[in-house]
């Protein structure tokens, strides 16, 4: 039929439809319209429309119900069509919606009237009004009609919508509601100032505003009111009075909803009195403070007296907040005090500090001057009185010298740098602030000074001694000495001289004696400390001093006489012009001669004999004398830098003159060369000898008249090495032949090493006679490097090295094998390893049947095996092993071996005669060695006939066959031992000719 395209809306309507729908093509003559109740059917509204009519109201419907329509259609020729749709009415809104929190900061219930009609549910849908955030999306039966929202913030305001639901159609509506706010929390009221409050709290997220009055308790007014916005927690009360009590209540508002909250008190912080002082009151050892009087408000002043730089609190007085000052009586007098005023509002406070005020002082006791026997100085003590410091005043005859202020806590002073023997007067006085108390005095000496660089000397005298000394600077009345022998202590004379005396001469003394002269300075009552100075007077020298030989190489005798005196002992010098060293030795003043025992032989020496008295000294004359001289020790003879060269080296034990060095060759006593030497001269090089001899060397001495020989020495010089040394191998035998040239000179034969390579043990070694250019060194390892060295000995000598390096042919491979492991394409070749070293194997294969090497491996030395692979099937190898050694070389022999053919592909079978058969094949690769053809009778398997081919047949055929009889054939491929066969395939020889024809 005719399709209407009926739609259906309600235009917002609840209670109506609006049915719409396309005219037909070819128009209709009018329409039915019909609207049931949906499930039973039952006939609700009818309805008609004229033939151009398109749409029709339905009206006077139960909201939210589901109606079944049908539109009939009439056409020509009283045709018909019809459709049936079904449609549903938009449900009724909820009435009387509301929202309220019933005094909770934290639910709202929601309550409503059903409306009319029908419904499937509700949609509730919560907003947070200030931040537009859903807060809460629930789903309801049709029969509800409240519900709790919980868990909201406190103070805050909320929207809610209710959607009615009906299929897919809702009608919705919505209220606003605040929740009840919280009340804020912890609320703290604190001074920020002497005029302002700073009042903080917690918890204020939960309302919406804040309202704060502060009320001044003195006076009861309200000072300050303010209202603030959700999220301020703390808020700064200004212009305040200065110490004063105040009052803050707090409450939240929320909408509609009040809340009242906590209140605080608190104190501004008071005012500091200004002006602080504190001076002398007008009876004695009493002190008065003051003060101006600050703005604002207090409940009492605080004055506190502290005593000292430590400022101790000694005496505490409160007064009226109106009162400026305060006296204190009996206090300490020199000591310091301070105030403090202290303004007390509340539990606060705000003080000053008054400066210090000093009470009047007094003057110490206990007071002592005295010189502690320093020249210098005077310690001036006194008792400790109370101030803060001292005054000190020292005077010369009547005469201020130093003035000097202590603090506090000393009780004593040291004046230095005084002037020695002088009377001084000293004054203290107490000192408290700007108060000076009266000064009690006292005197006193100080010590005299010694006698300054006091020396005594004897001015090169034997008998006398003078002293001298510098005159005191100041306080000297004279001075007075002693003089002492110093070893024995006996006094000798006492020495009194006025103090213009700066010097005196002390006559008839000792030679050579020691004298001790003690001298102090007088000055008054005192007496200084006494210097002293010591000196010797001149001894006197010995006289008859003699040098002797007493005929031994090693000694010298020495005798003198003794002179008049005191000595302490005679000293000895004993010196050889010869020689940088010298002999000194000292003996007591009662020994008269004395041995020097060894000394140089061959040298000549002098002698001086001194006599000591403390540090002076008087000699005698020279005194000389010879001694004998020695042969030369230790003479060696060593080779020399050069092989023409002898290092001839002695130690000059005998003295002498001089040397002369004696050159013949050993075989004979002839002289061959004379060589003279200076003395301190110990080794000489004799140059131009030959070189591999032997040699003797003989060294004569002389001293004076007198001359001796050393022991003869025997020195070889170092024979040349050998030359063109090379060494090759031997290819019948492990072995290195060595040849060389022999070098000029003479030599006592040759030394031979030969060192395995690699090895740590020692290296083994042969001889060869002197006449020998080439030696055979065998027994060696194949295959095996060594470094081959060579000298010429002459003696203990050896020339220098000549070294070769050379290998030894390896040895080859044996029990070399070649298998096939039963592939067509690998062989597989091993071989035992050959005794000694090698650097690496080569292993060649060859093709024997392209006769050509088609591969080459290299393996390490320790290899045993390899495998060759991708090789050509059913064709004959070679393989030959080689050992190698450097560029020496060791060849396995020659095996081969076959790998196995593939059998034939493409076998077919014709039978061009009745006695014959043709038999083709194809292969793949190069083939086989050759082909077998095998056929059989295929009746009985009885085996008919048996050829071989050439490795090129690619067919044959059988002849001598039966007529018409099928045979069975195969072609077996070869290779060496080898064979591949294909299947057998069966096959009729043809009728009689003659019957085919």
């Amino acid at each position: 039929g005719t399709l209407l395209n009926v739609s259906v809306s309600d235009h917002d309507w609840s209670d109506s439809l609006l049915l719409s729908w396309d005219e037909p093509e070819g128009g209709a003559k009018g329409y039915l319209l019909a609207l049931s109740s949906l499930g039973s059917g039952t006939l609700l509204q009818n309805g008609s429309a004229g033939p151009n009519a398109t749409s029709f109201w339905f009206r006077g419907l139960t909201p939210g119900t589901l109606y079944e329509i049908k539109v009939t259609a009439t056409l020509a020729c009283m045709d018909i069509t019809s459709q049936t749709i079904t449609a549903q009415t938009s449900p009724s809104a909820v009435r009387n919606l509301s929202l309220s929190s019933g005094g909770s900061s934290a639910s709202l219930r929601a309550a409503w009237a059903h409306g009319h009609g029908r419904r499937d549910g509700y949609r509730l849908a919560l907003w947070h009004s200030d931040s537009q955030t859903l807060v809460r999306n629930v789903s309801l039966l049709p029969s509800a009609s409240t519900f709790l929202f919980d868990g909201l913030l406190a103070g805050s305001e909320y929207a809610l919508k209710v959607s009615t639901l009906a299929g897919t159609s809702q009608a919705s509506t919505s209220v606003h509601q605040w929740t009840a706010p919280s009340i804020p929390t912890q609320l703290r009221l604190s001074p920020g100032s002497s005029t302002s409050l700073v009042a903080s709290w917690a918890g204020a997220a939960g309302a919406a505003w804040l309202h704060l009055e502060l009320r001044n308790l003195l006076t009861q007014k309200v000072s300050t009111t303010l209202s603030a916005r959700r999220g301020l927690t703390s808020y700064t009360f200004q212009h305040l009075h200065p110490g004063t009590q105040y009052w803050l209540g707090l409450s939240a508002t929320a909408g509609s909803h009040t809340v009242a909250g906590p209140n605080a008190t608190a104190w501004t912080y008071p005012l500091s009195p200004g002006n602080v002082t504190l001076s002398s009151a007008e009876e004695q050892n009493s002190l008065q403070a003051r003060w101006s009087i600050a703005g604002g408000q207090r409940d009492f002043y605080l004055v506190t007296l502290r005593e000292g730089e430590d400022s101790i609190p000694t005496r505490n007085i409160s007064v009226g907040g109106d009162n400026d000052h305060v006296t204190f009586h009996g206090l300490s007098p020199g000591q310091q005090y301070s105030v403090q005023v202290v303004a007390v509002a509340g539990p606060y406070r705000a003080s000053v500090h008054s400066t210090a005020a000093w009470t009047e002082p007094q003057a110490p006791s206990g007071v002592s001057l005295s010189s502690q026997g320093s020249p210098h100085s005077l310690l001036a003590s006194w008792e400790e009185a109370m101030g803060e410091g001292y005054l000190l005043a020292l005077g010369l005859a009547e005469h201020p010298v130093k003035n000097s202020s202590l603090l506090r806590g000393v009780t004593s002073f040291t004046y230095e740098g005084l002037h020695p023997g002088t009377l001084y007067t000293f004054e203290v006085s107490t000192v408290a602030g700007p108060y000076t108390s009266s000064p009690r005095c006292i005197s006193n000496w100080t010590y005299p000074l010694p006698p300054e660089q006091l020396t005594l000397s004897n001015g090169g005298h034997s008998t006398s001694l003078q002293a001298s000394w510098r005159a005191a600077s100041s306080g000297s009345t004279g001075y007075t000495g002693t003089l002492w022998e110093t070893k024995s202590q006996v006094q000798v004379r006492n020495v009194t001289v006025g103090n213009d005396w700066t010097n005196v001469t002390l006559e008839a003394l000792v030679p050579g004696r020691q004298y001790t002269l003690e001298m102090a300075t007088v000055a008054g009552p005192y007496r200084s400390p006494v210097r002293s100075a010591t000196d010797w007077t001149y001894p006197l020298a010995p006289a008859g001093v003699t040098l002797t030989n007493t005929r031994r190489p090693m000694g010298l005798s020495a005798f003198w006489d003794k002179a008049a005196g005191d000595v302490d002992q005679f000293h000895l010098q004993l010196y050889s012009k010869s020689h940088a060293a010298q002999r000194n030795t000292s003996v007591g003043p009662n020994t008269h001669n004395f041995t020097f025992l060894g000394l140089s032989p061959g040298t000549q020496y002098f002698l001086k004999v001194t006599v000591l008295a403390g540090p002076y000294r008087s000699s005698s004359h020279f005194a000389t004398e010879w001694t004998y001289p020695l042969s030369l020790a230790n003479v060696s003879v060593q080779p020399g830098r050069k092989p023409q060269e002898l290092h001839v080296s002695w130690v000059e034990s005998g003295g002498g003159r001089d040397h002369l060095v004696q050159l013949s060759v050993a075989e004979s006593l002839s002289v061959i060369r004379n060589v003279s030497v200076p003395r301190g001269v110990t080794q000489l090089d004799l140059e131009g000898l030959v070189p591999g001899s032997r040699y003797r060397v003989e060294i004569i001495s002389q001293a004076g008249p007198h001359r001796i020989s050393s022991q003869t020495a025997i020195g070889y010089t170092v024979p040349l090495p050998p030359r063109s040394l090379s060494a090759s191998p031997i290819s019948t035998a492990w072995a290195l032949a060595v040849h060389w040239e022999a070098a000029p000179g003479h030599r006592d034969g040759y030394l031979l090493s030969v060192l395995q390579e690699g090895s740590s043990a020692a290296p083994s070694t042969l001889e060869a006679g002197k006449d020998s250019t080439n030696v055979t060194v065998s027994h060696l390892e194949p295959g095996t490097c060594y470094l081959v060295g060579i000298w010429a000995v002459a003696g203990p000598y050896r020339s220098l090295p000549e070294n070769i390096t050379s290998c030894t042919v390896p040895a080859a491979p044996t029990n070399l094998s070649l298998t096939n492991p039963g592939s067509s394409s690998e062989l597989y070749t091993s071989w035992n390893k050959p005794p000694g070293r090698r650097d690496h194997y080569r292993i060649t294969l060859y093709s024997l049947s392209t006769q050509s090497r088609i591969q080459v491996q290299t393996l390490s030395a320790d290899a045993l095996n390899c495998t060759w692979t991708h090789l050509e099937a059913g064709s004959k190898f070679a393989v030959q092993v080689t050992a190698v050694k450097g560029s020496l070389e060791a060849s396995s022999i020659n095996v081969t071996q076959w790998t196995y053919p593939l059998a034939p592909v493409n076998l077919t079978l014709g039978s061009p005669a009745a006695s014959a058969l043709v038999v083709s094949w194809a292969v793949m690769g190069r083939g086989a060695e050759s082909f077998v053809v095998d056929v059989g009778a295929a009746a009985s398997g009885a085996p008919v006939g048996h050829t071989v081919l050439g490795g090129h047949a690619r067919s044959h055929i059988l002849r001598s066959l039966s007529p018409g009889t099928r045979y069975s054939v195969a072609v077996r491929a070869t290779a060496g031992p080898f064979h591949a066969s294909t299947p057998n395939l069966t096959h009729c020889t043809r009728e009689c000719d003659a019957l085919l024809t």
